[in-house]
């Protein structure tokens, strides 16, 4: 049966990717943009099953509008798809304050600010589904993405707290951790002006990867999307959803590493409970 899904970020990247595919499966889409016209053509073709709005993430007035007026045109929306979002680079000391705010204020908070104006909704109705767009750098880090990782792993562990807040109402969630991927992510990444002393230093590295092109990005768009579109539809999703080879390797070495090194404290750590009990 055809549902509703309402997107963020659907001008470009993987949120197009999923708004295409689902419109091609006969699904309805409520696309979400910044920018007006951004999906003109989409529009002409789809015009039946596409309700295009405005809103901007750093806007939270913006937000509750735009989810409150689509839920009020369409009789139920089944999925709410936080995917809009943009990359900051820069070693933490090369970020501008203005940088970082709007990093924060788009990837976090405006996520944040989206799933709260979706709750009351979805509980009304009586359920439904949020998937929340990360990364796999939502549970490990490269140097020089330090704020984008603040964002990725802060509203991965808002997910996990508000998940289990909402389950008695029939709401559920997935994480999706993308490894890196065929989009315009790359070229639409915000780069702070470098200084000299980290040149010879990993992020250095990494910004010289990703300037010459040989930051190595194997996942498919079109596939990852697909992916998540079989998640989000199937009946017991996971909570968390590695997309990639790269996100499964980097996030399997991560997390090997963190039990490994909590295993080898366990002496230290059962010495700071009270020794009263």
């Amino acid at each position: 049966m055809p549902k509703t899904w309402f997107i963020t970020g659907a001008s470009s990247g993987l949120g197009l990717e999923m708004a295409l595919q689902l419109l091609t499966q006969g699904h309805n889409v409520v696309a979400a943009i910044r920018r007006a016209g951004a999906l003109t053509k989409l529009a002409q073709e789809y015009r039946e099953r596409l309700d295009i709005v405005q809103l901007d993430l750093v806007e939270p007035e913006s937000i509750a509008s735009a989810v409150r007026d689509a839920f009020q045109r369409h009789e139920r929306i089944e999925v709410i798809v936080s995917n809009a979002g943009y990359g900051l680079f820069g070693a933490a000391e090369e970020l501008t304050t203005e940088e970082i705010d709007r990093q924060i204020a788009t990837n976090l908070v405006g996520s944040i600010h989206l799933i709260r104006a979706a709750l009351p909704l979805l509980r009304k109705q009586g359920g439904g589904r949020i998937v929340q767009v990360s990364s796999e750098g939502g549970q490990i880090a490269y140097p020089g993405f330090s704020l984008y990782h603040a964002t990725k792993w802060g509203i991965e562990g808002f997910v996990e707290a508000v998940a289990q807040e909402v389950a008695p109402f029939g709401i559920d969630f997935i994480i999706a951790e993308p490894g890196p991927t065929g989009t315009n992510f790359g070229a639409n990444l915000v780069r702070a002006k470098p200084i000299d002393a980290y040149d010879e230093t990993p992020a250095g590295a990494v910004r010289r990867a990703i300037t010459d092109g040989s930051f190595e990005i194997k996942g498919d768009a079109a596939r990852t999307v697909a992916a998540i579109i079989s998640a989000a539809e199937s009946k017991t999703p996971p909570l968390r959803l590695a997309l990639g080879s790269t996100a499964y390797s980097s996030i399997s070495q991560a997390l090997s590493a963190r039990l490994s090194a909590l295993e080898a404290q366990r002496g230290v750590t059962h010495s700071a409970d009270r020794q009263d009990l």
